[in-house]
């Protein structure tokens, strides 16, 4: 077994959140049997068909925890020790108001939807908000991520673009889980897009280096096989070398061929610039990251550093998609793993509360300008019923056409849903 680590990122826990990326046996030839992988699913896969608007999505993940009643949720006439230091403004959408640094936000929220009382658990990963089920079931279930199941229904496009890619890593929440290695997701710094990056003038030689190698894992792998499933690797395995020098995600990741205009709105935020190109040139499911939210202390002082940043690169990728004609197409969901407490503690901060979070949503064809659910007048809770992770995972299901009810085999070969709860947030789809 070997381990790819990349960027940690220390919590409040003093656990660090380290990307990986495990592979298993042979796994030296990381790049190419990683597409190969992905080339033999979609050969073997579902042939899930997609009646609906939306053809990808977009995970907006904001690590450590977001304040809810700081960034969607205001509640202006709380006590001060609520309310804190923001009081929200109107959106353009009469009686809507988020935070008032949102001001992109507050100017197009008919472009927006935002969920309010959304329950999730008390923990530091990405795991809840991408497969439907906490790091803590996972490590017993080992439930595939969002973009993992739509790798195993749509695989590999004709012309080698990924059905997956992490722009944050293959961190816990990614993982393919029981789907199995060749649905984990293509990252910067692991297989797949490090290796579609711009090339050296030796790329060729280098390239031809890689499949001479892998062909003696080949050799190897047909000789110690005794089931025949070797027989076809070599097919796969060429034409994964054809898409690593295709060409086509190489440009998409290549900042450069957009104006000077277009690169200095995204400063800082250049994730989301590369998010909307690899969306551009089909890629079915990414997801990226931005900001550090753990604010136990000086909750204030990150968020007003930290929420006009993250309005304009949320404004700049919805108005980018809107001009586009491609905002109905992508459904876009922006969280973090849970809420953080109502009142302020001691020094200024906020601490965890997973009894209530926020969620926006943007474009795929779902009902936007609006808020669904709430909370009470201390945002402590959901005003009435609470809405769980997997109720707007499921909705983002259904966006894209996909049944959350159906089940793929788990590695015991018994059948598993994708979802349990399979309910979707219906005033939220068209």
């Amino acid at each position: 077994m070997f381990t790819f680590l990349g960027q940690g990122r220390r919590f409040c826990d003093l656990g660090t959140r380290r990307d990986f990326l495990r592979l298993g046996a042979l796994g030296v030839g990381a790049s190419s049997l990683g597409l190969s992988d992905l080339l033999k699913a979609r050969a073997v896969g579902s042939n899930a068909k997609n009646a609906s608007k939306a053809k990808s999505a977009i995970f907006v993940y904001l690590p450590g925890g977001p304040s809810h009643i700081d960034m969607w949720d205001p509640k202006p006439d709380a006590p001060a020790e609520i309310r804190g230091e923001f009081k929200g403004a109107e959106t353009n959408i009469p009686g809507i108001r988020i935070n008032e640094l949102f001001t992109r936000q507050a100017a197009m929220f008919q472009h927006f939807a935002a969920v309010r009382g959304v329950v999730s658990v008390n923990e530091h990963s990405d795991s809840l908000v991408m497969t439907g089920y906490s790091d803590i079931e996972n490590r017993i279930m080992n439930h595939p991520s969002f973009g993992s199941v739509l790798s195993k229904l749509r695989g590999m496009s004709d012309d080698g673009i990924p059905p997956f890619v992490s722009l944050r890593g293959a961190s816990k929440g990614t993982e393919p889980g029981y789907l199995g290695v060749s649905h984990r997701p293509f990252t910067p710094e692991g297989p797949g897009v490090a290796n579609l990056r711009p090339t050296p003038a030796n790329a060729g030689e280098r390239l031809t280096k890689r499949r001479d190698l892998l062909n003696q894992f080949d050799d190897f792998r047909k000789e110690s096989d005794t089931t025949g499933t070797a027989n076809g690797i070599d097919q796969f395995t060429s034409r994964a070398f054809e898409i690593v020098s295709s060409g086509t995600v190489r440009k998409a990741l290549d900042l450069n061929k957009e104006g000077a205009k277009v690169r200095e709105s995204y400063r800082g935020v250049e994730n989301f610039l590369t998010a909307r190109r690899l969306i551009e040139a089909g890629v079915g499911c990414l997801t990226l990251s931005y900001g550090g939210w753990d604010t136990h202390v000086n909750n204030f002082v990150q968020l007003k550093r930290q929420l006009p940043i993250l309005d304009r690169a949320i404004g700049n990728l919805v108005s980018d998609l809107k001009e586009r004609g491609l905002l109905d197409e992508v459904a876009i969901v922006v969280w973090g793993e849970f809420g953080r407490t109502p009142k302020i503690n001691g020094t200024a901060g906020r601490d965890h509360w997973p009894t209530a979070m926020n969620a926006l949503l943007a474009g795929g064809g779902l009902r936007t300008g609006q808020v669904v659910g709430g909370t009470n007048s201390n945002a402590e809770k959901p005003r009435e019923r609470g809405y769980p992770v997997q109720r707007v995972l499921s909705t983002v299901y259904h966006a894209l056409g996909i049944d959350p009810g159906m089940t793929f085999l788990d590695t015991f070969g018994r059948p598993q849903h994708i979802l349990t709860d399979r309910e979707p947030i219906t005033e939220l789809l068209g």
